[in-house]
């Protein structure tokens, strides 16, 4: 770990035969005055334990279970849904700021536990799909997902990049820090085990920053496409936006019809393991409050789909 990064060289899983205890040496940049983690012990429910720069004894030992494991596993992440300045090589980062426990409440992370997947949220709070400045974002995700990335495929990527394996990769919120918030870049063959579905939901910050329907559409298709280069045959499911629920029971929708439009183009090139998740009627003003469950309607429909949640989670099998 480079002096003076916030970074934590772990991922979002650890197994050990005999854990009695963690430390986790957090660099000077980490969020002050703390940062709230969920830890989790043999898939037992996350708890909030905050850190800070410097020396953290995490107690996990209080957490362990009474079954007499031969191994126990250790699963760490990052609460907040900004000022993240601890990172995970298997960042969990989405909503969950009205929360008590951030993102560990959230509905993408919820979902996951539920199917006992080894599952990740990769997002940019405010940023954009569309390679523009939003909130506070430098750049949007069409290029900051792919500029994380050091092991990609596409030749083409690699002669407009200027990355390299061995390079930093810069938070693309750096204008808001004095150090730029550098981090090593994502390697994409460490999740482990790999991906088996992909999960895309963006493009609120696009419609704010009144980017064109078509532009947008060239934009996800782009996306996608560079996709298929790291996920080749996995299943993708679009997410059409929740829209903005108004008190007067309207809601506020953006790009209606693109994204049915980008899953059409996907699949009469041949793609057919692109799906359309319609959430149309899935949240109304009533709905935006910490206790709905929409995690709920998405389990629902995945099951409907005909994903079936694992019996038991990877590391008991």
């Amino acid at each position: 770990m480079d002096a003076g990064t916030p970074l934590l060289e772990l991922g979002g899983r650890a197994q050990d035969s005999s854990f009695k205890s963690l430390s986790l040496m957090l660099g000077e940049h980490t969020t002050s005055p703390l940062v709230s983690i969920g830890v989790s012990v043999d898939y037992q429910e996350f708890v909030t334990v905050n850190v800070t720069a410097g020396h953290n004894n995490i107690p996990v030992s209080s957490f362990l279970n009474d079954k007499g494991m031969d191994t126990n596993v250790i699963r760490i992440n990052a609460e907040g849904w900004q000022n993240n300045r601890v990172n995970l090589e298997s960042i969990i980062l989405n909503a969950g700021q009205f929360l008590p426990q951030g993102v560990d409440q959230a509905w993408p992370f919820l979902t996951g536990e539920y199917f006992k997947a080894e599952h990740n949220v990769n997002a940019q709070p405010g940023a954009a799909l569309s390679d523009v400045v939003s909130y506070g974002n430098e750049h949007g995700l069409s290029f900051q997902f792919f500029r994380v990335c050091s092991d990609y495929a596409i030749s083409e990527i690699k002669q407009t990049m200027t990355s390299t394996r061995n390079e930093k990769t810069e938070d693309t919120g750096y204008f808001y820090t004095t150090d730029h918030n550098f981090t090593t870049p994502w390697k994409f063959s460490r999740d482990q085990p790999p991906p088996t579905h992909v999960v895309i939901h963006i493009g609120a910050n696009d419609a704010a920053q009144n980017v064109s329907a078509q532009a947008f559409v060239k934009t996800y298709l782009n996306f996608i496409a560079r996709l298929r280069t790291i996920y080749p045959t996995e299943p993708f499911f679009v997410f059409t936006p929740w829209g903005w629920p108004n008190p007067d029971g309207t809601i506020g929708q953006y790009y209606e019809g693109a994204y049915q439009q980008i899953v059409n183009t996907r699949n009469s090139i041949g793609d057919n393991n692109v799906f359309l998740v319609n959430t149309t009627g899935w949240v109304t003003f009533a709905d935006v409050f910490p206790e709905y469950g929409r995690f709920r309607l998405f389990e629902a429909w995945l099951k409907d789909w005909g994903l079936k949640p694992e019996g038991e989670w990877a590391a008991q099998h």
